[in-house]
């Protein structure tokens, strides 16, 4: 599918101030450079050299256990610098022009630091001690202390459980800081500061002491039980669970709360240098990557599901109200946009559940399986996937459930495996649609946004179908990253920027007009096959639920 450029709301112009948004992914940073009227001027993307980390350490011949997920934090600050100058250079746009930075950033993403910032792992001592390093978002190791953090919140009636759904996650900012107590004390003692990723680069950027480092609201509010009302969870709770982890929250975890578009400093000399750009630039406060997907598809109102596409994917939705709603990530007042509850929910594998079948099939490219794949019927022809290659994230919270394939035969084909991978993410997509309506949330509009609805039209097609709902398809592949930049501008002030608000520097930044909107429409014809299918889909969760449940190893 060849997306339409997108026409901003006024053409380029030199006396237009530029912001430029950095968006962390799992495997690579995107730097991209957006106007204040919303012309895209530049955008270039640098992979991590050392990428996931997930089979040893580098330089390392010792396996990583199982379900470890780990990165550098080097390659993070190496990777910008390369694509914030080759997206200059790219787009031959004056570096002083730019007036504001913005970061997002995979999440929970997080490290252990030294008081001055040094992460551990960067430590002679520490080098080749796995938990000293970055814990990627899907890290998945800390199965056995979610499950007790998780016990004990219940058994003590925590109120902060209202805020996720009933439950903590296991890919968590305390989780994972548990693990690394329990299992590399070592580290847990040398370990001055804990912090996500993307308050550490941001922190990079601006600079200044321990005590004064800008951590984001966003991050904090749906990875660390943080709200604006109780702050973290409160000491009593920590200290039944772990009694260093009371005293880590209370004793290393330093800095200042900031909403995102709130400037953290300014960008300092030795970023400024690296970068190629001038010190002084006004920086925002990280953000989560998949949040800032909403001001990057130019949405700013209620009842809109932002689906952020990737690897995994995130759901995106402002509400007026908080409502109590089973499964969901997370609901933080005005933890997305300010004036609203945002509610997150997601998928753990999704461009990564594809990417694992065409290795399995030992195939190069989605071209021909797609083709072949949609060729077949809705249902494909018996064939039933239960797409939970990385556990389940909405609505279960469950990162052990494992996946299923029924209804396989000796007929059975890669497209018709390709085609139930399709049907059963979709599956997965409307089971969290439908929790969010049963909590009595509206859901008005669908938009999707990252690269995998442009590489894959194939599974947006599928997902209208099996939503029974038109999707827009937003025309910018770089969604978090326009978002990004959108949240920089803000920082800068209104004196530089011209906006009054978030939203008002989204919607002339990033918002698609009428006439321009891709929409895919769905095929009603196959409405009644998908419910039914829907049924089945629901049906197989719960036995491979049950079943997990029973035997943690099956």
């Amino acid at each position: 599918m060849t997306m339409p450029a997108r026409t901003p709301a006024q053409p380029p112009s030199d006396d237009l101030p530029v912001a430029l948004g950095l968006d962390f992914g799992t495997e690579s940073v995107r730097a991209v450079l957006i106007d204040a009227g919303g012309s895209e001027l530049g955008v270039f993307s640098n992979d991590y050299a050392n990428g996931q980390i997930l089979d040893r350490l580098p330089g390392a011949s010792q396996p990583l256990p199982a379900r470890y997920a780990l990165q550098c934090p080097q390659d993070w600050i190496d990777s910008a610098v390369v694509a914030t100058r080759a997206v200059f250079e790219a787009s031959s746009i004056d570096p002083d022009r730019v007036v504001g930075i913005g970061v997002d950033f995979t999440s929970c993403t997080m490290l252990p630091t030294l008081a001055d910032g040094t992460p551990l792992c960067q430590l002679a001592s520490f080098a080749n001690v796995p938990l000293a390093w970055p814990k990627l978002w899907k890290h998945h190791g800390a199965i056995e202390q979610t499950t007790r953090m998780n016990d004990i919140a219940k058994q003590r009636g925590e109120a902060f459980l209202d805020r996720y759904g009933g439950i903590i996650g296991l890919e968590w900012f305390f989780p994972k800081l548990l693990e690394t107590i329990e299992l590399a004390s070592d580290v847990a003692d040398a370990a001055e500061v804990w912090l996500e990723g993307g308050d550490w680069f941001v922190w990079q950027l601006v600079g200044g002491a321990a005590e004064s480092l800008p951590r984001s609201t966003c991050q904090a509010g749906y990875k660390a039980l943080w709200s604006a009302d109780t702050g973290y969870a409160n000491a009593e709770y920590l200290a039944a669970v772990h009694p260093r982890l009371a005293e880590a929250a209370a004793e290393k975890m330093p800095g200042r709360m900031l909403s995102p578009g709130q400037r953290a400093g300014t960008l300092c000399e030795s970023m400024a240098t690296q970068m190629g750009l001038r010190a002084g630039i006004a920086v925002s406060a990280a953000t989560i990557d998949a949040h800032s997907g909403v001001p990057g598809v130019g949405e700013a109102e209620a009842g809109t599901l932002v689906m952020v596409m990737g690897t995994s994917s995130c759901h995106m939705l402002n509400a007026p109200d908080f409502r109590t709603v089973p499964g969901v990530a997370g609901i933080v007042d005005g933890g997305i946009l300010p004036g609203l509850y945002g509610y997150e929910t997601g998928q753990a594998a999704v461009g990564d559940a594809f990417a694992w079948l065409l290795k399995t099939l030992n195939l190069d490219s989605f071209e021909q399986l797609a083709c072949d794949a949609m060729k077949l019927p809705a249902g494909a022809e018996g064939v039933l996937c239960l797409d939970w290659m990385n556990g389940c994230r909405t609505p279960l919270m469950d990162g052990a459930v494992k996946g299923a394939w029924t209804g396989l035969s000796l007929q059975t084909t890669p497209a018709h495996l390709y085609r139930a991978l399709l049907e059963a993410s979709a599956f997965g997509l409307r089971w969290i649609v439908d929790v969010i309506r049963e909590g009595g949330v509206a859901i008005n509009k669908f938009v999707a946004t990252g690269g995998l609805p442009h590489h894959n039209p194939a599974l947006i097609q599928v997902y209208a179908d099996v939503l029974a709902s038109e999707i827009e398809v937003h025309p910018s592949q770089q969604g978090p990253a326009v978002g990004a930049a959108v949240l920089g501008m803000f920082a800068a002030g209104t004196d530089k920027s011209g906006f009054e608000s978030i939203a008002q520097a989204a919607t002339a930044m990033a918002s698609v007009p009428e006439d321009q909107r891709r929409i895919v429409k769905p095929k009603l014809a196959d409405q009644n096959t998908y419910d039914e299918i829907y049924r089945r889909y629901r049906k197989l969760a719960e036995q491979v639920q049950s079943s997990s449940q029973t035997d943690p190893t099956s």
